[in-house]
Formats: C-alpha cells, sequence, structure tokens
C-alpha cells in the first residue's frame, strides 16, 4: 500500500483554501510590470528575514538588503553566511522539482554550506525539534529517513490534493522527519514555496515565513497538536492562516520603500552633484550606482538636473521635482535612509 500522511479535510481548510485562491487571483492582474518586479525584490528579502530569524538570525531587512547589493554588513559572521546562502538558494529556486528528492538535497547543500559538515545529506544521528529550551518532538532514528523521505516524495508525486494542503502537509511530514542533521525549518519553508510555486509563480515570493515569525510560538503548537492528534490538520489550518493573511497583505503600494531610487531620494538634500549621493548612500561602484540609482529615478521623475541642457557638465546637480518630494512625504522624509545606514 503506496504511504498516505495522515490529515482531515475540515471546513475551515476549504474556506482557507477558497479565500487564499481569491486573493491570488486578484494578484494576479498585475500589469505595472515594474511595480511588480520592486514588489518581488522586498518580498523576497522579506521572506529570507522572515525564515532566518525563525532560526535566530539577528539581521534586519535592511541588512540583507545592502548583502544583496554586495555592500559591507557588519553583523555576525555566520549570520552573514546564512543570509548569502539563502540568496544563493532562491536564484535556483525555478531549476527546482517539488518532487524531485535529489533537488531537496542540492537546497540543502546550498542553503547550509558551510554551516555545517554534512550538506545535502540525511542525517546519521538523532535530532529533536526545540521551541525554545523544550524539546517538543524527538525525530524518527536516522535509519528510517531515507525510507520516509521516499514515501513522501512519492505520495507528493502522486497526490491530487490542493497544493495549498499537499504543500502544507509535506511541510508538516518534512518536519516530523526531520531528515536534515541541521536546516530543517528553513527547508521545510522553502518546500512549501517550491510546491506552491509551481501552482502559481507569484507563491515565489510571497513572503509568509515574516508572518510565521510574527507567530512562532502557534508554529510551533500548530506542529506539536498535528504529531499529538496524528493528522497535520492543525498545522494545515495554522499554514493556510498565514498564507492567507501574507497573501491579502502582499500589495504592490509597499515596494517603493526599498527600491535604490527612493532610497536615493531618502538622502538628497537641496542640490547635490552624483559624487556627493553616490558617497552619501554608501556607494563605491560609479556603474551600479548610475544604473541602478540615478538612472531610475531620472526616468521615473524624482529627481531632475540642475543643468538639463548639458548633462555632462561637471557643474552638473540633481534635485527632487515636486513628484519626488511627494514620494517622501509618504515615507517619511529622510527616515528611510537614516534607518537603512543605522542597520548598517
Amino acid at each position: 500500500m503506496k504511504y498516505q500522511p495522515p490529515y482531515t479535510i475540515t471546513p475551515e481548510i476549504l474556506n482557507r483554501v477558497a479565500a487564499i485562491s481569491e486573493a491570488i487571483g486578484r494578484l494576479t492582474v498585475l500589469t505595472d510590470q515594474a511595480r511588480a518586479l520592486r514588489l518581488r525584490r522586498i518580498n523576497r528579502i522579506r521572506t529570507i528575514r522572515g525564515s532566518l530569524a525563525i532560526e535566530g538570525n539577528t539581521l534586519s531587512e535592511a541588512q540583507i538588503t545592502a548583502i544583496l547589493e554586495g555592500k559591507r554588513v557588519i553583523a555576525p559572521p555566520r549570520e552573514v553566511h546564512e543570509v548569502k546562502n539563502a540568496l544563493a538558494a532562491y536564484d535556483q529556486f525555478d531549476t527546482w522539482k517539488p518532487s524531485s528528492e535529489k533537488d531537496l538535497l542540492e537546497a540543502h547543500r546550498i542553503l547550509m554550506s558551510g554551516l555545517i559538515d554534512e550538506t545535502g545529506l540525511y542525517r546519521h544521528g538523532g535530532v529533536g525539534v526545540m521551541a525554545g529550551q523544550e524539546v517538543i518532538h524527538m525525530a524518527p532514528p536516522a535509519d528510517r529517513v531515507p525510507q520516509l523521505m521516499g514515501d513522501l516524495f512519492g505520495w507528493l508525486a502522486a497526490t491530487d490534493a490542493h497544493p495549498l494542503i499537499a504543500s502544507s502537509v509535506f511541510h508538516y511530514e518534512f518536519e516530523f522527519i526531520h531528515p536534515f542533521a541541521d536546516g530543517n525549518g528553513r527547508m521545510g519553508r522553502l518546500w512549501q514555496s517550491l510546491i506552491l510555486a509551481r501552482r502559481n509563480p507569484l507563491f515565489v515570493d510571497i513572503p509568509v515565513e515574516s508572518l510565521i515569525f510574527e507567530h512562532q510560538a502557534e508554529y510551533y503548537q500548530a506542529i506539536q497538536e498535528s504529531t499529538q492528534k496524528t493528522n497535520s490538520a492543525p498545522f494545515i489550518a495554522f499554514m493556510l492562516r498565514m498564507i492567507l493573511d501574507t497573501v491579502t497583505s502582499s500589495t504592490p503600494e509597499v515596494a517603493p520603500e526599498v527600491t535604490p531610487e527612493v532610497r536615493l531620494l531618502s538622502v538628497l538634500a537641496g542640490e547635490m552633484t552624483r559624487q556627493q549621493l553616490k558617497e552619501a548612500l554608501g556607494l563605491k561602484d560609479d556603474e551600479h550606482f548610475r544604473k541602478a540609482y540615478l538612472l531610475p529615478a531620472l526616468d521615473a521623475g524624482l529627481i531632475e538636473m540642475t543643468i538639463p541642457d548639458k548633462p555632462r557638465s561637471s557643474k552638473q546637480k540633481y534635485r527632487l521635482t515636486d513628484k519626488g518630494r511627494q514620494v517622501m512625504a509618504r515615507h517619511g522624509g529622510g527616515k528611510l535612509a537614516t534607518d537603512s545606514r543605522h542597520g548598517l
């Protein structure tokens, strides 16, 4: 008999699946591609920050943004390394198949490279799931892991359950098995996102992990309750609530907060030269500054040249336009840049 994870489809679960599907449908109608790409960027940062924060990583969104931009960050080396690994893993996200055990092992290798010895390999010893200082679950013996994971992947490949449900079941079963020596939490959340993304690409960067981090005690409680009941319905219901809350709050309007052009506006005081702007942003590479910050701000009409007829003039400076001032008013003036520099 083929393996069948024990779970029950409750009315609460069905209602949340329907609500999430409706909300995703509304997000799918986004037509402004540039805004959608900016949303993807901020949500990926939030996703990585949330998932690593659950595991104890203290880096802020501003620091992760800086690492993404290749800037130096003053923080514990291990935490910086975790972020770089996560960024590298998400760069490979589109190449992995949810039902491929080989891809799961490769994802673990990338995500945990340089952090533990057994990367890309199932564990060889016993492990437990911790909630603070409390052991809430002792995982199955290591010698059972390959068979249990094989059964789980076999079920995932054959199931006709809705991806919202199947991904939550997989996530719970994965955490129950706890197949790796370390990194199981972030891997379980990553793989649920992968399963969902094959249903709809918008799920790639919807930052569910941020909400899970805010409800971390409930996350562990849902795992524990599902284990006690030998039924993952409590965990499914919890995850669907997190997904629904995240989807309904993932709107394009939040995207400009971390875009380079908005960061440029936040340091622009009066009239400033290119060099002054670059230094104020803490950037060294002139070409990166021009392409990622200056030109987008000019193209969007957020800043203007003081000598527009002579764009290459050595006396050229830049100042905010009315549109740029309106954008900064919505973002609290120069607060964004101050916070970003403080976070680094």
